[in-house]
């Protein structure tokens, strides 16, 4: 096995995703009803929260343990999830300040989040999508790899099951939680 990069930095000259408006259509979509499994061991319906919530969608976390995909970094966008997870980790008081709950979503099993959970010290729950229900009641755009389809990288700002924010794409992974507290800090109810 090789050593696989360091998951907690992004390598220099990733390739940007540029917007292909595969998410234009979900400014002021309605969530639809959609139960998900989270880290916590509970289901959540993002359809019935009224607090201001925050989706980050992110393809797949790493593990030390395991081998990147073959050809991850050369997937536009595709890394930077453990990056990413981790700035949420760190604003996480900035963002329940500001009145949000934080919850990440991928398409992996709830055991393979929890890992990340653990691992990462999240103090939000990760959802799991992995019947990829949500992803195509939404149509998120996705990609497909080693087997895995994976969501591409977006964050969703939902209030009363009503899509109000759309970040796609979202690059670098690693400030996408200061923008979001940015929107939320100006974009106040």
């Amino acid at each position: 096995m090789t050593i696989p990069d360091n998951l907690y930095e992004l390598p220099q000259n990733l390739l940007v995703p540029v917007d292909d408006g595969a998410c234009n259509h979900l400014l002021g979509m309605q969530i639809p009803s959609v139960p998900l499994m989270s880290t916590a061991g509970k289901i959540v319906d993002l359809a019935c929260l009224t607090a201001r919530t925050v989706v980050y969608c992110y393809p797949r976390t790493g593990r030390p343990d395991q081998d990147l995909p073959q050809g991850w970094n050369e997937i536009p966008g595709a890394r930077g999830c453990t990056p990413q997870s981790c700035a949420f980790r760190d604003y996480y008081q900035d963002l329940q300040a500001l009145g949000a709950m934080v919850f990440g979503l991928s398409t992996q099993n709830t055991e393979y989040q929890q890992e990340a959970i653990e691992r990462l010290h999240l103090p939000f729950e990760l959802l799991s999508d992995l019947e990829l229900a949500l992803t195509k009641a939404l149509k998120l755009p996705t990609f497909e790899i080693e087997s895995m389809t994976l969501i591409k990288r977006l964050t969703l700002i939902i209030f009363d099951g009503q899509i109000q924010k759309v970040f796609y794409p979202v690059f670098p992974p690693n400030q996408n939680a200061e923008k979001v507290i940015n929107w939320l800090s100006e974009n106040q109810e």
